[in-house]
């Protein structure tokens, strides 16, 4: 649009009218552009489109029709979304320690990683029972080469992402932070219970932390 408004061209080819614009706001635009004689024609794969009112007419009508059509998918990927939230199911990539079902009939399902699974539930009893904090746990796992399902290894953010993650228990919040919860049909790694001590764990390491930390030059 900036192109024909320096001049740089005068008119548009595309497959179909659908393709030139997604929001009223740019549609509004072409048909100005029109308007004002910058944009001289806009032609098709079957029609063409001029300073004519009948012609512009129809193009903001197809331009309408297209958005309509957009606004529609969108509803309907959240409507999908939602109902799969409803019935369990989570509807995007799995968290470490669970794969994706491989059985099509499944789809959205999420199955234990048998090779992960067991590490993210010691990760946890670690911080509960044997009074680690998320350096401690980091440094365990580089020990160990524990790596993610893409072969890398976890950075600390991802350790207290998991840890802080109500997946493991079967609770799930989508999207992060709407405060939408779901209750989920997967098998859980851990029980709420234990989540909820290793977060009262890591706030409370956390204060410590910093009640009991002076550095230079502090007040």
């Amino acid at each position: 649009l900036n192109d024909v408004r320096e001049g740089k061209f005068n008119g548009i080819l595309v497959w179909h009218p659908d393709r030139l614009s997604r929001n009223a706001g740019d549609l509004g635009a072409i048909v100005d552009l029109l308007d004002q004689k910058k944009l001289v024609e806009i032609r098709t794969y079957s029609q063409k489109f001029t300073n004519n009112p009948n012609e512009k007419f129809l193009l903001m009508i197809l331009g309408s029709q297209a958005k309509l059509e957009n606004d529609n998918k969108s509803v309907n990927v959240k409507r999908g979304l939602r109902a799969k939230l409803e019935a369990g199911l989570w509807p995007s990539c799995p968290p470490t320690g669970y794969l994706v079902n491989e059985n099509r009939n499944l789809k959205g399902h999420m199955v234990l990683d048998q090779e992960r699974a067991p590490i993210i539930r010691q990760m946890f009893e670690k911080v509960a029972y044997e009074g680690y904090s998320g350096r401690k746990l980091y440094a365990w796992l580089k020990s160990i080469g524990f790596k993610s399902r893409s072969g890398i290894p976890l950075s600390l953010s991802n350790v207290l992402t998991i840890l802080h993650n109500t997946f493991y228990y079967g609770r799930m919040e989508y999207p992060r932070g709407s405060g939408n919860w779901y209750k989920g049909t997967h098998e859980s790694i851990i029980s709420e219970e234990l989540s909820q001590f290793v977060a009262t764990s890591i706030a409370r390491n956390m204060y410590l932390r910093r009640s009991s930390t002076e550095f230079a030059f502090t007040r």
